[in-house]
Formats: C-alpha cells, structure tokens, sequence
C-alpha cells in the first residue's frame, strides 16, 4: 500500500491502526503487506510521527521529500518504492478504508490488471466536491473511452508489470487507469466505502479543474502522437500551407477581375501568414519526431506491452 501523506499528522494514529489491520488481514489470507508511507514535505510533525511509528512496525517504510512536491510525485515515489506484485494506494486523511484493499485483490484476482475505487456514496460536499467530481469523471470518461464513475478515487489497485513505462508528471495520477487501458490493461472498478474528513480539511478544491482538462488534453495527445507527432503538425501544416495557396489564388482573381488591387485586401498578409504559420508547423512536427525518437531510441523504452508469451502451449508472463 502506497499512501502519500501531506500535513496529516491529526490523521496518522488513526491511519496507522487501520493500516495495520489491513496488513493483518492479508497476512491471514498468506500474502505479505507492506505499507509505504510518503511524506510530501508536512510542516505539521507528520514526518516524526511516521519515523516513531516504523520503529514497531517493520511493515512500514517512510519516505521524507524534501518539499512539497505534489501529490502525484507522493505517488511516484511510493511506486518507486514498492517491491510487491501489486500497488495500492489510498489517501492519508481516513476517507479512504483500508479494510476494502481485500476485497479489491479479490476483484483483481478474477483476471483484472486494475481496480479503480468507485465512491459511489461520496461524503464531500454537493456543489464544491461532488458535482465538479462528476462533470470531470464523465469528461474523462468520454473522451478516454474508459467508462469508469470515479476517476479521482485514489484508492485503487495495480499490476506491478502495468505500471512499468508508466512515467508521472504533473497531476496525472488520476489518468493512471487510461494510460493502463491505452496499454492493453483489463480495467474494472469497484465499490469502496468512503467517510467524511475527520481532521484537518481538503487540500483540493475547485482550482484544479482547469488543471484536469489540460492534463486530460495532454493525455489524449501523448496516447495519439505520442510516437507520431508528424501526424498531427504536418497535418496541421499541410492545411495551412494549402490554405495559404487557395488565398493567393483569390487574391490574382481580385487582381485582373476583381478590380482591386493587392494593397486594396488584406489577403497578401494573410497569404504570408497561413504560409509560414505551415513552415513553421511542419518544422515543429520534425522536431518533436526527432525528440521522439531520441527519446525511445536512448532510454530503450518500449512501444508496446506484452501481456504474455505463448510457446510449445504453455504460457508465461
């Protein structure tokens, strides 16, 4: 269990007691829980507290930042940190059950690679919390293709080899089961129980929507272009250019039957304009193709996932 931790020291005792149940409760079942706490820069105590508790659990593993970095680079950290075959995390300040991790490895264990939390009784506010919540989760939903109720849940579950190639930046965690389903994952969700904040108040508000549509359209970019951006700004270039074309021909027409002469039309500007606003584009696509390729070429990363190899008839991951 990954849980990224900013300012929650009120939270932590509590958080801690359940957290130890939830790790008990897998034990029971055979299966070693370890729980990764990350420590986003707090200024409250929160990194002590944490530091004293792992001294009696040797369950538990602190991570300090050295800033607040956010809460996707929280997440980052703790994945990083992980050595199970599978990550979950979930928020710091008791809204989150920990006691429903069990019940989302089942799910997971009926051939699903993520189980995203479903808060489908949400105690937050109506009009601050929970109608943005729905508009950004159907938006998401309809463009991505993934028809998920709650993106923004952080409680959730993954495969270790999906994550692989997953990099972070930004506020993208929420995207994490997109770029899962756009690399071939089996996505499901399930419903957890969610409760009201007992300590301290929320962290987010109505200020990171615009953040989730411009990540959302970023997303949607890097899935499409992502190893093709000539695709999209050679496109975009060639149109302009030929744009470009079609108002110098309008503009000769003016000229010997129109009766005005170049300087009486805006067109010649605008003739330029579309011109080298094409020259431009089509020089842009050329170098993000070549970043692109510099990119996958020098960090060896892959293009594709591979769910499994098939040979003689038996199958290995």
């Amino acid at each position: 269990m990954v849980v990224p931790c900013y300012n929650e020291a009120e939270s932590i005792p509590d958080l801690l007691v359940q957290l130890d149940g939830a790790v008990a409760a897998l034990a029971g079942r055979g299966v070693r829980g370890e729980v990764i706490v990350v420590d986003d820069g707090s200024h409250d105590g929160s990194g002590d507290l944490l530091c004293q508790a792992s001294t009696s659990r040797p369950h538990l593993k602190v991570i300090l930042l050295a800033r607040n970095f956010g809460q996707t680079a929280a997440m980052a950290a703790g994945f990083d940190a992980a050595t199970g075959e599978v990550i979950v995390p979930l928020d710091a300040d008791l809204q989150n059950d920990p006691a429903d991790v069990v019940n989302m490895l089942d799910k997971l264990d009926q051939g699903y690679d993520v189980v995203s939390g479903w808060r489908r009784k949400r105690s937050d506010t109506f009009f601050t919390r929970k109608i943005p919540s729905w508009l950004a989760n159907r938006l998401i939903a309809r463009i991505s293709g993934v028809r998920l109720h709650d993106f923004g849940c952080t409680l959730k579950a993954y495969r270790r080899n999906i994550l692989s190639g997953i990099h972070l930046y930004g506020e993208m965690h929420r995207f994490i089961p997109v770029y899962a389903a756009q690399r071939g994952a089996r996505v499901t969700e399930l419903e957890v129980n969610h409760r009201p904040r007992r300590h301290g108040h929320t962290k987010y508000g109505l200020g990171r929507v615009p953040n989730v549509i411009l990540d959302l359209m970023l997303s949607q970019f890097l899935w499409r272009y992502g190893t093709k951006p000539m695709h999209v700004f050679g496109k975009f270039g060639l149109a302009s250019m030929a744009m470009s074309f079609l108002v110098f021909g309008l503009m000769v027409y003016f000229k010997f039957w129109g009766h005005k002469d170049f300087v009486a039309t805006p067109l010649p500007v605008v003739t330029v304009t579309f011109f080298l606003v094409g020259c431009l584009s089509l020089l842009i696509g050329l170098l993000a193709e070549t970043t692109m390729r510099t990119y996958y070429e020098s960090s060896r990363t892959a293009i594709y996932l591979v769910r499994e190899t098939v040979q003689g008839g038996r199958r290995s991951e």
